[in-house]
This record gives C-alpha cells, structure tokens and sequence, in this order.
C-alpha cells in the first residue's frame, strides 16, 4: 500500500462507510499512519458525508476508531 494523504485516506473512509464499511478495518490503519506522518492528532469528518449522521451514528464511529487508536471529530 502506499503512502496516502491524510485527505486520501479519509476519503477512503467514506467510501468504506457506505461500501457496508468493507475492509473498514485496513483504511482504518492507513488513516492512523497518515496522521502520523502529518502530525496529525485527530482526524475531522464532515458529518454530511456519514451513512448515519446523527448523534448515535456519531458516537459509535468515535468509539469504534478510538478501539483502533484514532481520535476523531465531525463538523457540524
């Protein structure tokens, strides 16, 4: 795999959400190295681009991906 940007990455993402999160997982990993690389803290999701934008759909990606060791937040 190669490098991708944290924009690439997150992008991914997206795909994979509303792809029923297929290898979710994997671009999960490729967002945590992209952050690194950038010094990057926490990744921003818009939440217009969210299969399940309100709140519970929120709190559930959060927790999933603080699982994995990658903090998030959403845009309003």
């Amino acid at each position: 795999m190669s490098d991708l940007t944290l924009t690439q990455a997150i992008d991914n993402i997206y795909a994979s959400i509303n792809n029923n999160n297929e290898d979710i997982d994997l671009h999960i990993a490729a967002l945590k190295a992209a952050m690194a690389r950038e010094g990057v803290k926490e990744a921003v999701f818009d939440n217009a681009k969210l299969a399940q934008p309100n709140r519970q759909g929120r709190k559930m990606m959060q927790s999933y991906f603080k699982k994995k060791g990658v903090a998030i937040a959403f845009t309003v």
